[in-house]
């Protein structure tokens, strides 16, 4: 994968240095991050984003042509760690009112994660897509999934080495679904690929990275801080929970629309995968993962909550962003000058 374009300052001084155009200046850099302009939104930001994207992309695959050193220099992990303080203390203030409702209601730990996924409030941008999105939309809507579902499960398999006991057996046993059950044919970032394929997209891990907007990479850059950062760890199992949770009837969903629009079958076959697979999954990630993490530590609940509202929070902030843009008669994806990109 080739490093993506810069979308500002703080993107250029990451980029600028990957390449070897320029030494990397952290002290420029974290002091951009501390005084980010009003207008900035560090939850949604191109250019913050981009450059955290980067960051985070030096720990999976990867760029050509970047030396791998640079995953643990100690000036870029200084930036990104300005990076994620400053998105992480966004993320605690939007979610907490959801969290402090979580940690109040009674029941125990897994039926108030199925409560705190129905209580999110938002469009629905699979009924959508189910039952009105054009064939043009879709195939946009398959872009920003790209991001994610062609590394899909990574993050959360960062949480495996840092916990122990009946949580880390059931995070394998789902992570080993994930993983296509021994099949590399059945990985589900391989089906994802193949579902691309058959919608005559671009199947290449990262492809579209100049494409998506900011806040289709701040929901991957969420799921990387939690998985990366141990501290973290129970909000990575939160959000795993609340993602399973909510994923087997959107992909339903999903999967009509493809049929609905006349797109191949192959398409469709990531998404039949999951409407089973995760009805099964939302059961062993919110009571055997998320409550048994909990039964083992319970100072860790709140994150486990934190987690579950980030994923959702996020889910949110995509389905306005999509719907809005396609209601406006706009693309959601960025258009990318082709020389810019040569």
């Amino acid at each position: 994968m080739q490093l993506p374009l810069e979308r500002g300052p703080l993107s250029a001084g990451v980029i600028d240095a990957l390449s070897g155009r320029a030494d990397l200046d952290g002290d420029r850099l974290v002091a951009l991050v501390h005084d980010l302009p009003e207008h900035v939104d560090p939850t949604t930001d191109d250019d913050f984003h981009v450059a955290l994207w980067v960051a985070y992309e030096l720990h999976y695959l990867g760029f050509e042509d970047v030396a791998e050193s640079w995953e643990w220099d100690p000036e870029l992990i200084r930036v990104r760690r300005e990076l994620e303080s400053v998105f992480e203390a966004e993320l605690r203030r939007r979610t907490a009112d959801q969290v402090r409702r979580a940690l109040e209601a009674d029941g125990d730990v897994a039926s108030r994660l199925f409560d705190l996924t129905e209580a999110f409030d938002g469009p629905s941008l699979a009924r959508f897509i189910q039952r009105e999105a054009t064939r043009e939309q879709f195939l946009e809507f398959m872009v920003h999934r790209s991001i994610y579902h062609l590394k899909e499960s990574d993050p959360a398999s960062w949480v495996i080495p840092r916990i122990t006991g009946k949580p880390k057996a059931a995070l394998v046993e789902l992570q080993y679904d994930e993983y296509g059950a021994g099949r590399p044919d059945r990985l589900h970032a391989t089906m994802f690929g193949d579902a691309l394929e058959a919608c005559g997209l671009d199947r290449e891990y990262g492809g579209y990275i100049d494409q998506v907007p900011g806040y289709t990479l701040a929901s991957n850059n969420a799921m990387s801080l939690l998985g990366l950062n141990r501290r973290l760890r129970a909000a990575a199992m939160g959000h795993l929970g609340a993602f399973e949770a909510t994923s087997s009837l959107p992909c339903r969903r999903f999967a009509g629309a493809i049929r609905r629009l006349g797109l191949d079958e192959k398409a469709a076959e990531y998404f039949d995968e999951h409407v089973e697979a995760d009805a099964v999954h939302e059961q062993l990630a919110l009571r055997d993962i998320c409550a048994a993490l909990v039964d083992q530590e319970p100072t860790l609940l709140t994150d486990v909550f934190f987690g579950a509202a980030v994923c959702l929070s996020r889910d949110v902030v995509t389905a306005e962003q999509m719907l809005s843009a396609w209601q406006r008669g706009e693309s959601t994806l960025r258009a990318v000058d082709a020389e810019a990109v040569a």
